[in-house]
């Protein structure tokens, strides 16, 4: 159960830094935060105590097998989030380039 809080904090964490923070770094970081909380938690629901990798050895005997699906939604929810988080990060140095400044307010008051 505490391994479920620590999703809810974590989720909580990245939500914290995306709304109060102005600096756009520590908003993608909060993205990533959250993104990591709910790859955590899709592991977790997968997750058996005791039970096999979902391989078939014999099939005469029952087994408690731990589900893949969460699995493989994971690795699918990873590999998107590393190219948002590079399209992200690339839109961010983007904007610096440009405004010389990650601060949200100062590029609001530019307007160019």
């Amino acid at each position: 159960m505490i391994i479920f809080a620590s999703c809810i904090i974590l989720f909580l964490i990245g939500l914290y830094a995306i709304v109060t923070k102005r600096n756009l770094i520590k908003i993608a970081i909060g993205f990533a935060f959250i993104e990591y909380a709910v790859n955590l938690l899709f592991a977790l629901i997968g997750f058996k105590h005791g039970a096999l990798a979902p391989i078939i050895t014999q099939v005469n005997t029952p087994h408690n097998f731990v589900d893949p699906i969460p699995q493989a939604l994971v690795l699918t929810a990873i590999v998107i989030a590393l190219g948002t988080t590079a399209l992200m990060l690339t839109v961010i140095l983007r904007i610096y380039n440009r405004y010389k400044t990650f601060d949200i307010a100062e590029i609001k008051k530019l307007k160019g």
